[in-house]
């Protein structure tokens, strides 16, 4: 019902950036809010970044708190997501997500309902 893709991953070194890219497609329409997640090895997929799909509303775990941005473009269907001074702490599988609820909270995994497949972050120290 809702593909998501996303791009942008690579490697970079401490201090640097990268820019995220998640492409939505199928029925957007019913999307409330867009989450961005990492996993780390032998971790468990923790909460980046969400927003809300159509007011914009954004929060962020504090651990990349004044370092990442959440955006995204309704024109493009693309969620972004900006980080910058990147640690090598940061390194993981970035996935973003999709919620159709409203109700729901927006930090547990399970709050979402579709999931894009993954793309690598590795920062060097």
């Amino acid at each position: 019902q809702v593909q998501l893709v996303e791009s942008g991953g690579g490697l970079v070194q401490a201090g640097g950036s990268l820019r995220l890219s998640c492409a939505v497609s199928g029925r957007t329409f019913i999307i409330f809010r867009m989450g961005w997640f990492r996993q780390a090895p032998g971790k468990e997929r923790e909460f980046v970044a969400t927003i809300n799909w159509s007011a914009g509303n954004t929060y962020y775990a504090d651990s990349v708190k004044g370092r990442f941005t959440i955006s995204r473009d309704n024109a493009k269907n693309t969620v972004y997501l900006q980080m910058n001074s990147l640690k090598p702490e940061d390194t993981a599988v970035y996935y973003c997500a999709a919620d159709r609820d409203y109700s729901s909270g927006y930090v547990r995994t399970y709050e979402y309902d579709y999931w894009g497949q993954g793309t690598q972050v590795t920062v060097s120290s």
